[in-house]
């Protein structure tokens, strides 16, 4: 029997309340991809592996699962990895314009920036990867640069990724969304939807909800 996964990501922009968790409960998320995460986050329902500091009490990433999980490590400082049910996972910030060249960030410019950042997490192999990309995927792009998004691009499909948020609006009218989820090319994808957020942070949540395609017999 082939089960149905629902995936979320969010960036919190460092805040959490009762409002919050009562947020991310509705969302109803098997793994939750979080990013600008406050160190007071506080999910009963879940395993919970937090990346590095980002800012006083605030990290970078975190990975959450209802089903355990294992950290892997941080493939980059800006990221977080954990295995949870044998599925490779990372949560990441990727770099926007105007962030600077200051750690986590390694490059001279957003694409540079954004070379350092994505060549660290396709070591790790995610089998799901998501978070704060900062960059449209197609569009109009005002957060990244052009040549940020070819290089997502291009390590989406190195590591047999499909992106299912990528066509889904931002808050922004006329803007597509930065926040992304990606999974495996061969995983049906049954929705993808964005959850207004306003009030709470100055990201929605993004959810997706799919099959994972079992692995054959081995050889």
């Amino acid at each position: 029997m082939r089960t149905t996964v629902r995936i979320g990501t969010w960036n919190l922009e460092g805040r959490w309340t009762e409002r919050h968790a009562t947020f991310v409960d509705a969302l109803d998320c098997d793994v939750l991809l979080l990013t600008e995460v406050s160190e007071r986050v506080d999910l009963p329902r879940y395993d919970v592996h937090l990346g590095e500091v980002m800012s006083p009490r605030r990290r970078w990433a975190a990975v959450a699962s209802r089903t355990g999980l294992s950290s892997t490590g941080v493939p980059h400082g800006a990221s977080a990895s954990a295995v949870t049910a044998g599925l490779q996972v990372c949560s990441s910030v990727l770099p926007w314009r105007g962030c600077g060249g200051a750690a986590p960030w390694e490059g001279t410019n957003t694409a540079a920036r954004t070379a350092h950042a994505t060549a660290a997490v396709a070591v790790a192999r995610p089998d799901i990867w998501g978070g704060d990309w900062n960059h449209s995927l197609s569009g109009q792009e005002w957060a990244g640069s052009k040549a940020g998004r070819a290089l997502i691009l291009a390590t989406v499909a190195d590591l047999g990724l499909q992106v299912p948020t990528e066509s889904l609006p931002h808050r922004l009218d006329g803007v597509l969304s930065i926040d992304h989820i990606a999974v495996p090319d061969d995983w049906e994808v049954s929705s993808a939807t964005r959850v207004d957020a306003t009030g709470l942070s100055d990201h929605d949540a993004y959810v997706v909800e799919t099959t994972p395609v079992p692995p054959g017999p081995a050889s």
